[in-house]
Formats: C-alpha cells, structure tokens, sequence
C-alpha cells in the first residue's frame, strides 16, 4: 500500500477484532450436536461442540450484526488458517444457539458456559416475547440480525468449503428464523375482516428518546399485507423504524436467503433449499413493487422504508445494511439505473437529511447520533460502490485525514474532526 498513513490504519484496524473483542472461545471436538441429557441450559446438543462470543468492543454483548461483520474480513483466510476457521465455525454455532433461543432479539450476554457474568443494558423495557435477561442483553427485533445470521455461515461455505456447522442445531436455527419471517410478513389488520390482528412482537422501553421504542403500545405504525416484505421494529442503528418495511434489510434477506439456499441445494437439502428460495425470491419481488418509489428530481429510487399503503421514508442511514450498500451486499448491480438514481440522491443533502457537511468533514450519519455527526463508514462504503477515481480517492483521503488516531472512529463532527464518537468502529476493520 503506498499511502503509509493508510496502511498504517489498515495494520491497526485489521487484526482488532481478534485482539480486543474475542471473550470467549472453545475449539470442541465435532460440529454435530453430541447426544447428552438436558444440562439445565436448554435442548439437547446445546452449547456442543466449537463456540464463540465475540463483543461489539465497548459492550460487554454480541450483536448478531456487529459479529458477522467482524468477523467477515478474516473469512477469506479462514480456509488456510486452521485457528480462524475454528473461531468463525465457534461464532456460526453460538449465532445459531441465540437464534435458536431469542430469535427476535439482537444482543446477548455471554454463553452460560463461558461463565463470563452477564451485565445489565439498564433500561426498562416490556417485551413480548419475554426473553431471559441473564442470556439476552437487548431485545431490539431487526431483520439484518437475523440476515446476518445467514450471512456468516454463507460465507463461510463460500470460503471454506466446509459443511461442518450444517448441524441438527444450526438447521433448528433456520427452521425458527422461517417462522419469525413468517409471523412478521403478516399484516397489521386482517385482509378479510379490516379488524386488528396484533402481533406476535412487541417492544416498549421508559425512555425520552422517540427513536428508542415503538409507538401504539409497542406496536408501530400499521402495515398492510400481501406486499411480500418482512417487518423489521428497529433498523440497525437500533433506532427504531418509523414504516416497518426495512427495505436495506428485506433486501439484504433476500440476498443471504437465496444465498443459503443455493448452498442447501448443493449438499441435498432439497426441501430446505426451496422454502428459503421461495421467501427469498417473495421478499426481493416485495422489494420491486412496493420499495421503488417516483421521486420528483431523482425519479425511480428505493426507498429507506415503505409501509405497504403507498406512504414512504427519503433517507439512508450509514449503518449497514443501507441503500447505499445495495451493491455490496448483491442485491443490485452498481450500474443499475435505480440504484444509481438512489445513490445520487443520499449522496446530496437535497436528497437525503442524514446527509451531513461542514468544513471538517462530511458523509451519511442518522438519528442514533444526531444532526452533526456523519460516519466515516458512509465514505468507505461510498468509495467501494464506485467506478470514479476521484471520488475514491476523495472518500478514502476524507477517511484517512479524519482518523488521527490510526484507528476509524464511529462519527466524527463535521466542523471538528477530534470531536467523535467512540475511538474504533471495529466494523471497519
């Protein structure tokens, strides 16, 4: 790498994750669930074999997300080194006993085998389903938690080879994520009567901050049925949603979906392999129909979240998924002409109000931060779905001017770039 201050933050970031955020991890002796009696800590097979309880860095918790993402830059060498390949198979095992556990929820104590002590998130929060505060540390329903879910073990068969953690307690995993798609693909009131159905998650929190919980009881605001998409309460900055069509997340479910589907194909699992390509092949014609909206100046662009009714939110938030990852993640080619209108219009603060500016920096930021604070993540993103010489080199200098310290914080204040917010985004790495 010529730019020594680049290298210098790619030597710093790169090996974090394993350095700082690895709590827990055991190499086991089989990927397939041993037959044992109940231990007290759930189903047959629990906890068995290689595990890995990897933390978001300054929370002592695993983000489903978070984990997939810090461990998805070691996957390509994870064939050649035997220690990688066990962390990541541990990491796709404990994922799948979460899943297994609290589907609905995005972050969870350390395993009770690892006998690292839990810790509280203190809030107060009423959640339905009830979940165990001493295994799960918030209970936030996001679809890119249970789509990242997916995404680490597709990787690793693309990267390995191996079908080792195609276990009876990994397909349990995937057989309960089908169901919550299924409960959350239903619509707000029936088709047939109009009267309110419910549903089978709720989330309320005692907070001050309206992104912090969901309105009418927990509920959020009504969504009509028959759209092929997938409800998601909260969006993966944790904030929650305000039309519960998460299209980056549909989308993003789409793709790991067909993905995980192929996969199952390919080692027999016929049956499997249709149910996941169905729904996904469903959500991605969802994503079509109703996520692509007329926009005035920018013509056909996808929204951030639509609710089925014809209402729609203008925005991308730098979290991943985003709009502007759409690419990165497969769902679109660079090229396509809705995606290219979208890209335009969430690079613009025109076009998009998390588009944030100043003198000292500038990028896509979100409401979990606020109005100043955009994310050095956004120009990294933005230089990797580019074809622009200038615009790369613009994004990766904005990146690098900005990171003092070495390491890529989280946000940075646009008028000045030493006041941030955490001091590495170990996403980044």
């Amino acid at each position: 790498m010529k730019d020594k201050d680049l290298a210098r933050i790619f030597e710093n970031a790169f090996p974090n994750t394993l350095d700082t955020t690895v709590r827990w991890h055991v190499g086991g002796t089989s990927g397939r669930a041993r037959k044992r009696k109940n231990d007290g800590l759930g189903d047959e097979g629990h906890w068995d074999g290689a595990q890995s309880f990897i933390v978001t860095g300054d929370i002592n918790a695993e983000w489903l997300r978070d984990s997939t993402n810090q461990l998805a830059q070691y996957q390509m060498l994870a064939k050649k080194d035997t220690q990688l390949e066990r962390l990541i198979f541990g990491a796709i095992n404990t994922q799948a006993e979460f899943v297994i556990e609290s589907p609905y929820c995005n972050a969870f104590q350390p395993p009770p085998p690892s006998q690292v002590p839990p810790s509280s998130n203190g809030q107060e929060d009423s959640v339905h389903p009830a979940y165990e505060p001493t295994r799960v540390f918030e209970c936030k329903y996001e679809i890119d938690s249970l789509a990242n879910f997916l995404a680490l073990g597709n990787q690793f068969y693309k990267s390995t080879g191996s079908q080792e953690f195609l276990h009876e307690r990994w397909y349990l995993a995937i057989e309960t994520l089908l169901e919550v798609l299924e409960e959350q693909a239903k619509p707000t009131f029936d088709p047939k009567t109009g009267r309110f159905e419910g549903n089978e998650y709720l989330f309320r929190r005692k907070t001050m901050a309206g992104t912090e919980t969901l309105n009418l009881g927990g509920l959020g605001n009504p969504l009509k049925g028959g759209t092929g998409l997938i409800r998601s309460a909260f969006r993966p900055s944790d904030d929650a949603t305000i039309l519960g069509y998460f299209i980056p997340g549909n989308a993003m479910m789409a793709v790991e979906l067909k993905r995980a589907a192929t996969m199952l194909k390919a080692v027999g699992k016929s049956e499997l392999a249709r149910k996941l390509q169905e729904r996904g092949d469903s959500i991605e014609k969802g994503i079509w129909e109703h996520g692509v909206v007329m926009h005035k100046r920018y013509g056909e662009v996808f929204a951030f979240e639509v609710d089925g009714f014809g209402s729609s939110i203008i925005m991308d938030d730098a979290n991943l998924p985003s709009l502007l990852a759409l690419p990165v993640m497969g769902f679109v080619a660079r090229d396509d002409k809705v995606y290219q209108n979208t890209r335009k219009m969430i690079l613009e603060q025109t076009g998009n109000p998390y588009y944030l500016e100043g003198p000292a920096f500038g990028g896509i930021g979100g409401p979990h931060i606020g109005l100043e604070h955009p994310w050095p993540l956004s120009r990294m993103v933005q230089a990797m779905t580019s074809d622009d010489d200038d615009e790369i080199s613009n994004a990766l200098a904005s990146v690098r001017s900005s990171s003092r310290l070495g390491l890529v914080h989280e946000s940075i204040n646009v008028d000045l770039v030493t006041d941030y917010t955490r001091k590495q985004l170990r996403l980044s790495g």
